[in-house]
């Protein structure tokens, strides 16, 4: 009686053994297809091209630079900062607007530009983050590193001709021709109505402005070089006194400085030469 006990229950064994082995089986089956779909993702990837990178050069073109620096002070410490990853080249930046805070620097080969770029990539120079990128194109010091005298006359010259086509496109120019074009054609510019001429007023001689040379007139129409020589050298660095052979009343005398000038105005003039005539002493005019 035991035994048929025993292979019944071995028998309720079985049926279970044989769900578990169909619910393996579908595991098996779903785990395969996962697996092939992940295959193939990973192939599509594999054959999927990369993305180009930015082509690397031998010039780094930098913006965001802080406008309001002086130019000269701008290049001169771009170089300073550059030159610890490598020769310098060239450091080439312009004042006009459109190339207003950027600037071009130029090394002897791509990984001295590359190891620049990393390190300095987002570096504030005077309060803003620098901008970095290779540039499109070699520069002319690069081009005359690297390529044969004809690969660098014909680089310049196709560079001189890319320059006039630019300038020519360029829309402040095309309005001053189109002005021009219009004026050749006869159509008249509307000019202001000519207003009253104002009088040229000049300013009067006690008026005007220090000036180491000192203008005399009323001066004795006898008077001689060598005795206004001896007025004025009573007063330190006298340099020239000049005499006027036309006009014999005047006579210009200068000194080192505007200070000594200065002092011999203020005593010699309305000083009496002769005991009669005041001597006029002014500054001459600038």
């Amino acid at each position: 009686m035991a035994e048929p006990e025993t292979m019944a229950t071995n028998s309720h064994d079985i049926k279970l053994d044989e769900k578990d082995i169909k619910l393996d089986e579908d595991d098996i089956v779903r785990d395969a297809s996962e697996t092939k779909e992940n295959a193939k993702k990973e192939d599509e990837d594999e054959e999927k091209p990369e993305e180009p990178e930015e082509s690397a050069s031998e010039t780094l073109y930098i913006q965001n630079l802080n406008d309001k620096v002086k130019l000269i002070y701008m290049k001169a410490t771009l170089n300073n900062l550059f030159r610890h990853f490598g020769k310098v080249l060239d450091v080439v930046a312009h004042h006009n607007i459109r190339m207003r805070g950027q600037a071009f620097v130029s090394f002897a080969n791509v990984e001295t530009a590359k190891k620049a770029m990393k390190e300095v990539q987002k570096f504030p120079l005077y309060g803003k983050p620098m901008q970095i990128s290779f540039s499109k194109t070699r520069s002319e010091a690069v081009m005359k590193l690297l390529a044969s005298t004809d690969e660098f006359d014909a680089f310049h010259e196709e560079r001189i001709q890319r320059k006039k086509r630019s300038r020519w496109d360029n829309p402040i120019k095309k309005k001053l021709r189109l002005k021009k074009r219009a004026l050749a054609a006869g159509a008249q510019a509307e000019a202001p109505a000519p207003g009253p001429k104002r009088p040229a007023v000049l300013m009067p001689d006690e008026y005007l402005p220090p000036n180491k040379i000192l203008f005399i007139q009323n001066l004795p129409l006898d008077i001689t070089k060598e005795v206004l020589t001896s007025l004025f050298s009573q007063f330190e660095n006298l340099y020239e006194v000049r005499m006027i052979p036309t006009k014999k009343d005047i006579a210009f005398v200068e000194y080192g400085d505007e200070t000594s000038a200065t002092v011999a105005k203020e005593a010699l003039h309305n000083y009496k030469l002769d005991n009669e005539t005041k001597l006029k002493v002014t500054y001459a005019r600038k």
